[in-house]
Formats: C-alpha cells, sequence, structure tokens
C-alpha cells in the first residue's frame, strides 16, 4: 500500500518487530491507564522507555512517543498527570541517549470551547487551558514537537448539518467559500478545524507549535440516525485528502499558508467487533480479511478521473424531517433484553415511571413492551448528545411508526434527526 508512517495505539511488541528493518516510521503510545503511575515515578517512565522502545529502537525507526489518547475528552482525575508523564517519558529517552523520538499527546476538537466558526475566535476549554494546556505546548515548544490533533469534518458535520454542506466537508471545488472575521478564505472544513486549533494556541500564547493530524477519516456505513457516511463520500474524502497531504510545495492551511502537515487516517482496518454505531466499526480502508474497501492510492500519483467509478451515495434526508423510534429487538436473548431494560431505567435515566403498575403504559405486560418504551425514551432524550439505539444489540432503529402494527408499541413518540 506505499504506506510511510503507522500510528498504532500502544507498544505491541509483535507489531514492532515485524516493522524492524523497514522504513516504515512508528508512533507508538502509552496507554491511558499508565499515565499516573509513570507522572509519579520517573523510574516506571525509564523502565517502559526500556522495555517498549530501546528493545526495538532503531532497527524499528520509532518517531514519536505518544501519551495515552484524547486524555482530555475522559474523566479530569487523569488531566493533572499528562504534561508530567510527557515530561517523564522526554527526559527517560534523553537519559538512555535517544534523541530522535519526540514525546507528544493526541487529543480531540473537544480541546476547543465555544463554536468552531470563526475559527479565529477559537480558544481552548476553560477547565483546560491554562492547567494543561499551557504546560503541554510550553513543553512542546521546548522539545519542538508538534501537537497530534484527532479531526474530523465527518463529526463536525454530522452536528451541524444544517448550516455545514456536505460538499464544504468533503473538498468539493464548488461547496462555497467561508470567510473569516479576519478575511481569510475557507474552501472546506478541516482547514476551519485545523486554523481553529491554531488560533488557540496563538491565543495561548505559542504561534509557531506545528500540528499532525493524527486520525482523521471518513465512514463507509452508517446507522438510520447518522449522515454523510457510504462508500462514496469516504472515498472522495480519503483520495482528495492524500493529494492535499502530499502536495509538493505543501499547502498548509489559511492561517498556516504552506506548512507541512503530517497526517495519519483512521483507520488501517473496520473494527468488525467494535460496539456502538455502525460507523464506530466501519473507517478502514480495509476490511478485516485485507481486501480493499475502496481503491485509494496513498502515493498521490492518481487523479480522481484515474479511478473506477464509485457507487452512488444514498440521498440524505435534511436534517429534523427523518422519522425515528428506538426499539426492542424480539430476536434477543430474554436475558439480555431484561438487563438492557434495567440499565435503560436505571443508570441511563430514561424515564420509567409510565410503565409501572397502574400507569397508563404498563400493559401489554411484557419484558418486549416495556423495553421499547424505555429504550425510545432514552434514545428521545439524549440522542442529541450522543446517545445511541443499541443497548448491546438489545435494540433497533425504525422508520416505520411501530404502533401502527401493533398495539405494544402505542406509547411510543418519534424523534426526529
Amino acid at each position: 500500500m506505499r504506506i510511510g508512517k503507522v500510528k498504532i495505539y500502544d507498544a505491541n511488541p509483535a507489531i514492532l518487530g515485524q516493522l524492524a528493518n523497514s522504513d516504515i516510521e512508528v508512533c507508538v503510545m502509552l496507554p491511558n491507564e499508565q499515565i499516573v503511575a509513570v507522572a509519579n515515578n520517573a523510574t516506571l517512565a525509564e523502565m517502559f522507555i526500556r522495555n517498549n522502545i530501546s528493545t526495538f529502537y532503531p532497527a524499528t525507526p520509532i518517531r514519536t512517543l505518544l501519551v495515552g489518547n484524547e486524555i482530555l475528552s475522559g474523566p479530569n482525575q487523569t488531566w493533572p498527570y499528562l504534561v508530567p508523564a510527557m515530561i517523564n517519558l522526554h527526559k527517560a529517552l534523553r537519559k538512555l541517549r535517544i534523541r530522535k523520538i519526540k514525546v507528544s499527546t493526541p487529543l480531540a476538537m473537544d480541546m476547543l470551547g465555544g463554536p468552531l466558526f470563526p475559527p479565529s475566535n477559537a480558544s481552548f476549554r476553560t477547565d483546560i487551558a491554562q492547567t494543561v494546556m499551557k504546560p503541554m505546548l510550553r513543553f512542546l515548544h521546548h522539545t519542538n514537537a508538534p501537537l497530534f490533533v484527532d479531526v474530523y469534518p465527518f463529526f463536525a458535520r454530522e452536528n451541524d448539518a444544517t448550516h455545514i454542506s456536505l460538499g464544504f466537508a468533503l473538498f468539493e471545488p464548488d461547496a462555497g467559500i467561508y470567510k473569516d472575521v479576519n478575511s481569510l478564505e475557507y474552501h472546506n472544513l478541516l482547514d476551519v478545524q485545523l486554523d481553529a486549533v491554531f488560533a488557540a494556541m496563538e491565543r495561548a500564547g505559542f504561534p509557531k507549535i506545528r500540528i499532525t493530524i493524527s486520525e482523521t477519516g471518513w465512514p463507509t456505513r452508517e446507522d438510520l440516525d447518522e449522515r454523510g457516511a457510504s462508500i462514496h463520500n469516504a472515498a472522495l474524502y480519503n483520495r482528495r485528502l492524500v493529494k492535499r497531504a502530499l502536495s509538493n510545495p505543501p499547502l498548509g492551511t489559511p492561517r498556516r499558508q504552506g506548512e507541512l502537515i503530517d497526517t495519519y487516517f483512521f483507520a488501517l482496518f473496520n473494527e468488525d467487533l467494535k460496539s456502538g454505531p455502525t460507523t464506530e466499526r466501519n473507517w478502514g480502508l480495509l476490511y478485516p480479511n485485507g481486501t480493499h474497501v475502496y481503491d485509494i492510492d496513498l502515493t498521490g500519483y492518481l487523479n480522481e478521473s484515474q479511478y473506477k467509478t464509485l457507487p452512488n451515495s444514498p440521498v440524505e434526508v435534511p436534517p429534523g424531517q427523518l422519522k425515528l423510534w428506538c426499539i426492542a429487538n424480539p430476536d434477543i436473548n430474554a436475558t439480555v433484553l431484561g438487563g438492557a431494560l434495567s440499565y435503560a431505567c436505571g443508570a441511563g435515566s430514561a424515564d420509567c415511571e409510565p410503565i409501572q403498575p397502574g400507569q397508563p403504559c404498563f400493559f401489554p405486560n411484557t419484558t418486549l413492551s416495556h423495553a421499547s418504551y424505555a429504550f425510545n425514551d432514552y434514545y428521545n432524550r439524549f440522542h442529541k448528545s450522543g446517545g445511541t439505539c443499541v443497548f448491546g444489540g438489545a435494540a433497533n432503529l425504525t422508520t416505520n411508526d411501530p404502533s401502527e402494527f401493533s398495539f405494544a408499541f402505542h406509547c411510543l413518540t418519534l424523534s426526529p434527526a
């Protein structure tokens, strides 16, 4: 596939061994659960380097050690330890006379606070700006390392499809132009996202730190309540991104013109065993058996006209016009269904009062009927903030009004998507 660099989410010895004596550069990662220990103990940091890097380096061309994955998107208990862990690992590398490996960390776009537009006004979230981001940027500046950013136009557009066109997210040449408050002109959504991070770093006092795109891509399949995922759109996004990333001279962004931005696709393989929405299992360039999901030239030589014709993408229903219900899967194991119902009414915070004895939605008194009510109530409450209709396979979305074919669903209300 002519891949030049890979990023793995640990320091898997089997993978690192396979990459020895190759010209494929590697990013390895300290897992999230080890951050606190490494931050508190320089000896542990050195042990990690000896066991996971020195053993393979330099035969395996490791170039970057990433500390955790999207730490600032999770619980805040780990946040204070992120930069100390980065510092301890950097010192351990230098102690062992390894000077060509940079230390950084990949962050999601939720590191920013406020709206994405206009990008020039972007800043870091107030809960991390002073306590985490400034020390981190100071470390990256001192060590001349880039900030790694997971940036997905797919999600930004899916969350605001009313205002962001599909073409703007897919680098379409006729998608229009967004003019920023400082008169910079944007022809695609990725540049808007990247410049928002650049602007936030400048606002924090670090205008010269580079960015590496540690994850980006486009999914090929979707659930009913997702939009834009298809083989057609994924192929267009990733093929066009290859051309941009390998452009010579580098394109950069409107804010950082001509700057080289290293880019990693997510992902090499579809993750068929992953839970959650359908998109979560379908980001890969390859199926799990190694065959291509679609053709892509990672050298950047092929033009779009040289590829085979892609399958058409499904027509999107305008935002707010698709009617959805989340109902129980009648084929699921009864024990699994009962557990999912208990979760929905408990930790899931669905309002299950109407399916209690004596209440209007108690009958029919079946687990299937009660679960459908609970799942649907949960989905109506939380799907706009990330809630899904999955429940471990116990629930399905439907566009057909369930009350029209069974009295068991007479209490269900629709959820516009």
